[in-house]
């Protein structure tokens, strides 16, 4: 189980290095479950989108002002209106690393509430 990120997917100005690391968790996804399927061992990896966390806060030097906005916009540009939880994306991980998901391998399970799908 590998954490991701949805900017991987979506171009995203000021995060190109944060941008390529995650791409780079994808890529490794792929390859490794190429490599490790005939050993029993399924790779995936979850894709948060914004999420309604503490480290928002550090994006905008923790001034509430700039804090306030930043989630503003950031719930604005999902199309369910709101940011995620931590809680729905640890879900997701739960889901990937269980038996429910035993057919899932090589998958980026996007949680970003429609932003990069729409």
């Amino acid at each position: 189980m590998l954490v991701g990120s949805q900017i991987s997917i979506e171009g995203v100005a000021n995060f190109g290095i944060y941008a390529a690391t995650k791409a780079a968790i994808r890529s490794l996804a792929r390859t490794w479950t190429a490599e490790l399927a005939n050993r029993g061992v399924r790779v995936n990896v979850a894709s948060p989108g914004p999420t309604d966390t503490p480290a928002i806060s550090g994006l905008v030097d923790r001034d509430p002002a700039r804090d306030a906005e930043l989630r503003k916009l950031l719930a604005a540009s999902v199309p369910l209106k709101r940011m995620g939880t931590a809680e729905e994306q640890a879900n997701v991980i739960l889901f990937l690393a269980s038996d429910e998901s035993c057919f899932v391998a090589g998958a980026d399970l996007v949680a970003d509430g429609g932003k990069t799908g729409v």
